[in-house]
């Protein structure tokens, strides 16, 4: 995933998921643990609460952050340790669940808990500020924030899970309909258009494709698109939808198991593969399942 984001030439890395407990968190420790053992500094923040041992809203077990020193975070003030684990180096004027949102260096090995800010614009903030020394920023992101980062420079990982997915094929399509979402094709200058003023509903998109319309559909981003999975999929097919501003999506991650369910992992990771055009990471396993060939 890293090799993949810099040949994008990426500055941050956002992980986004298909549902809760699709493996987000999981994944950002995975290319952090990777970053640490190259001697790589890099940056964290998140968009709300990560690296806590249980869920605060269900009570369910949380994967964990453990983090090196050198590590830069960005995260709630209230949840600065009563320790030198961590040194503060700035305090924003930036607000979050737990705080003013503080910078700080990791100066001992340990689990830290990082909290986010409320707005898409102060999470590209927080990313800048991280990114100021040249740090690769990791970001355990969400879908509605990350076209904060539609700025060229930034690479975007999917995760889905078996969690709240009844079945592998309704996983699938959630996938599939995500991924192609956020790889809308930027907009053609030479070709007449419809520009959409905020969001594109499903009931505005049914009503282009039953009036026949071939005019591009164009939005901002691709988070202007407001529904995805299977209906995404289906209107893609009758409407040509086209964004001002691109994102750069290069892989996606697998969590086959969920306190529910469970799917066969090689074939899971096949299939997300297949779907979606690009490759799946089993960050559990450690293996990587590449797209067939066309």
């Amino acid at each position: 995933m890293l090799a993949l984001a810099r040949t994008n030439g990426a500055r941050s890395i956002a992980v986004v998921g298909t549902s809760k407990n699709a493996g987000k968190t999981v994944a950002v420790a995975a290319l952090a643990d990777a970053l640490a053992r190259r001697g790589e500094p890099f940056g964290i923040c998140s968009i709300g609460r990560d690296g806590e041992a249980v869920d605060a809203v269900d009570a369910s077990p949380k994967p964990r952050l453990f983090l090196r020193p050198g590590t830069m975070v960005a995260t709630g003030a209230r949840l600065i340790p009563r320790s030198p684990a961590l040194e503060i180096t700035a305090v924003t004027e930036l607000p979050s669940a737990l705080g003013a949102i503080v910078l700080a260096h990791v100066r001992a090995p340990g689990y830290v808990e990082i909290s986010g800010p409320p707005s898409a614009y102060a999470l590209r903030h927080v990313a800048r500020l991280l990114a100021s020394d040249g740090r690769l920023v990791l970001i355990d992101g969400a879908v509605d924030r990350v076209a904060a980062l539609a700025d060229g420079e930034d690479a975007i990982v999917v995760a889905v899970g078996a969690s709240g997915m009844a079945t592998p094929a309704r996983a699938l399509d959630e996938v599939e309909g995500l991924v192609a979402r956020l790889r809308i094709a930027p907009a053609d200058p030479e070709r007449p258009a419809v520009r959409i003023e905020g969001a594109l509903t499903a009931s505005a998109g049914w009503g282009y494709a039953r009036a026949g319309e071939r005019r591009q559909i164009v939005v901002r981003d691709p988070t202007r698109v407001a529904f995805g999975g299977r209906v995404f999929l289906e209107l893609a097919g009758r409407i040509d939808v086209r964004c001002e501003r691109p994102l750069c999506v290069v892989a996606c991650t697998v969590a086959p198991a969920s306190s529910e369910l469970t799917f066969e992992p090689r074939t899971f990771a096949r299939a997300v593969a297949d779907r979606t055009g690009l490759p799946a990471f089993d960050v559990y396993a450690g293996s990587v399942a590449e797209p067939s060939a066309a």
